[in-house]
């Protein structure tokens, strides 16, 4: 496919998932960035806002395959990765390899801060390695290979928070946010008054993804905007609210990002308008505010806006 076909096929499967998914645009946009840069996302929102009929929607708009996992704090982390089982055959027994839930293409963990930190571990380094080892094999997993991770900002009671060098595994953080009245009211009529759930229709085959993929990463970034992304970054290690700042992988994620927003929209280069509309979910979770700074009430959405002013 062209350029041109590949870009397209991309810019539907957003409107395949709004179909089913009410609003949320921005939401949409930024999951597709991650899944262009082959890179996991954390969601976080409130109880009730849609994660998982968002993140199952962009699997089928994408021929990807999807398995979901709900975190309890019994779960092991052979129940994510798989274990070997005896299994009887024509020549007796033997041992075999029950592959789990994380063999597949989009793999939605979520309330990942209710799996004890073992299990987070197991996880985290799937996302990582994007392979598995068991018993001493080597199991590599499927390509396209994407988590999607969720967890919620309130109950905590019985959670095991993300230590931050595990935060910065996943490419964004992503809020979901309430949605307006209109789109309120549509989708109580669409799924509280007797009407059918759309379908969604898959319209970029794997194959034409992993292509966008590489294609995503040849965009071109003219080099006073890289350098922009970089010294954006490195700021967050000088800034009096902030304790703890960002590592050179945000400015890796940074730039790519922004090659992906470029590519959604169509366009051909970077602009500085990528860049600062991915700072927030890139960097949110990658810094640590000073005690003063959330003293006054700051957030690290506050501390990265002030950075891009």
């Amino acid at each position: 496919m062209s350029l041109e076909d590949l870009q397209s096929s991309v810019a539907a499967v957003k409107s395949e998932v709004g179909k089913r998914i009410i609003g949320q645009h921005e939401v949409v946009e930024r999951l597709l960035v991650c899944i262009l840069c082959d890179g996991n996302a954390l969601l976080e929102s409130n109880p009730g806002l849609g994660k998982t009929t968002l993140v199952r929607a962009l699997a089928e708009a994408t021929d990807l395959q999807f398995s979901r996992i709900q975190n309890t704090p019994d779960l092991m982390p052979s129940d994510i990765t798989g274990t070997e089982i005896i299994r009887e055959t024509a020549d007796g027994r033997e041992f075999v390899f029950e592959r789990g839930p994380i063999f597949a293409n989009v793999v939605l963990a979520d309330e990942i801060n209710r799996a004890t930190p073992k299990t987070q571990a197991a996880l985290l380094e799937a996302m990582q390695e994007k392979q598995v080892t068991a018993a001493g094999d080597t199991y590599e997993l499927p390509k396209p290979f994407f988590v999607l991770a969720t967890q919620n900002p309130i109950d905590q009671g019985g959670t095991y928070p993300l230590p931050e060098a595990q935060t910065d595994r996943f490419l964004m953080k992503i809020l979901v946010t309430y949605p307006e009245f209109d789109e309120e009211r549509t989708i109580v009529q669409q799924y509280a008054e007797g009407g059918s759930v759309p379908e969604v229709e898959r319209v970029l085959p794997r194959t034409h993804l992993l292509a966008a993929q590489r294609l995503v990463r040849q965009v071109p970034i003219a080099d006073d905007i890289r350098d922009r992304a970089i010294e954006l970054v490195r700021k967050t290690r000088e800034d009096d609210a902030i304790e703890f700042g960002a590592s050179p992988r945000a400015s890796m994620a940074l730039v790519l990002a922004a090659k992906a927003r470029a590519f959604i929209h169509g366009r051909s280069h970077v602009s500085w308008e990528d860049v600062a509309e991915m700072a927030p979910p890139v960097i949110r979770h990658r810094i640590i505010l000073d005690f003063r700074a959330e003293r006054e009430g700051l957030t690290p959405d506050d501390v990265v806006q002030r950075l891009l002013e």
